[in-house]
C-alpha cells in the first residue's frame, strides 16, 4: 500500500502528516482520520493502511503539530495502565491548548489538503476520530457540511459537555451520516440520551452504540484497552458506512 509522509500548510504553521491510498493510481473518496490522544504512531498508520485497501485515501495528521512533530511526548512500545497516568499529565496541557478555534482553523487546511491531493476524488469525504479525535470529527462535519458526508467516532471524549459549543450542539449544522461506537465507560447513560435526542432532533442519521465489555480506547492494539473483538465490530460499523456515503469512481 502507497504511504507518504506529508506537511499540511496551516494557518498556523506546517502539519506533519501520514498519508495511505491504494496501488495502481486512480482517484479514490478521501477520509480524514483524527488520532487519539496519544497522536500519530504505528498503531494509527496500519490502521489507515488498512482502509486505504478499501479503497480510500486515508489523511492522518498530527494535531498537536504546534508542539512539535509526532509523537510530541514519548511513547512506550505498549501504553499499559501504569504508564496512563504519566503520559496524560505530560499530555492534558497540550490538550488544553488545543482551542475550538485551533481546531476548527485546522480543519479548513486538513479538509483543502485532502481534496486537492491528484488522488482524491471529487466527491465528499469522511471525517473519522479516535477518543478525542471523534469531538474533531464532529466539528469538522458541522462546519463543512457539504464536503463531510460521513463521520464515525470510536470511544469518543468530550461529545455531551455544559459548554456552548459542545460537539452534540452542533448537531443542527450536520448533514453527515453518524456511527459512534462507544466503550462501556464513555459517557452516562444521560449523556448518551442526550446525544441521541439532539441527534433524533436535528434530523441526522445516526447509529450510537455501546460496544459490548469494552474500555476506553478498545481500537487500539498498543494499549492495555485493545479488544480485537470491538476493533473487527468498529471495522464492521465503519466501512459499511463509507461504502454508502462516498462514491468509489
Amino acid at each position: 500500500m502507497p504511504t507518504k509522509t506529508l506537511q499540511i500548510p496551516t494557518a498556523d504553521g506546517q502539519a506533519d502528516a501520514f498519508a495511505a491510498f491504494p496501488d495502481g493510481g486512480g482517484q479514490h473518496p478521501g477520509v480524514l482520520l483524527y488520532m487519539d490522544v496519544f497522536g500519530v504512531r504505528p498503531v494509527l498508520e496500519e490502521m489507515a493502511r488498512e482502509l486505504a485497501g478499501h479503497g480510500y485515501y486515508v489523511l492522518v495528521p498530527n494535531v498537536f503539530y504546534r508542539n512539535g512533530p509526532a509523537p510530541v511526548v514519548e511513547l512506550p512500545g505498549h501504553i499499559g495502565a501504569e504508564s496512563r497516568p504519566t503520559l496524560f499529565g505530560r499530555l492534558a496541557p497540550v490538550m488544553e491548548a488545543h482551542t475550538v478555534e485551533r481546531a476548527l482553523r485546522d480543519a479548513d487546511a486538513y479538509l483543502r489538503f485532502l481534496t486537492d491531493r491528484p488522488e482524491v476524488g471529487a466527491g465528499p469525504v469522511a471525517a473519522i476520530g479516535y477518543c478525542m479525535g471523534a469531538a474533531l470529527a464532529m466539528r469538522t462535519a458541522a462546519a463543512h457540511p457539504d464536503r463531510v458526508a460521513a463521520v464515525a467516532g470510536f470511544h469518543p471524549a468530550a461529545l455531551v459537555t455544559d459548554a456552548p459549543d459542545s460537539p452534540h450542539r452542533l448537531a443542527p449544522q450536520l448533514t453527515a451520516q453518524l456511527h459512534l461506537g462507544l466503550a462501556e465507560n464513555d459517557m452516562s447513560p444521560e449523556a448518551v440520551s442526550e446525544l441521541d435526542q439532539a441527534l433524533d432532533a436535528a434530523g441526522v442519521g445516526h447509529t450510537c452504540e455501546i460496544y459490548p465489555g469494552t474500555v476506553h480506547g478498545f481500537t487500539m492494539a498498543d494499549t492495555s484497552a485493545f479488544s480485537p473483538d470491538a476493533l473487527q465490530r468498529h471495522w464492521d460499523r465503519l466501512l459499511p458506512l463509507l461504502d454508502r456515503t462516498l462514491a468509489k469512481s
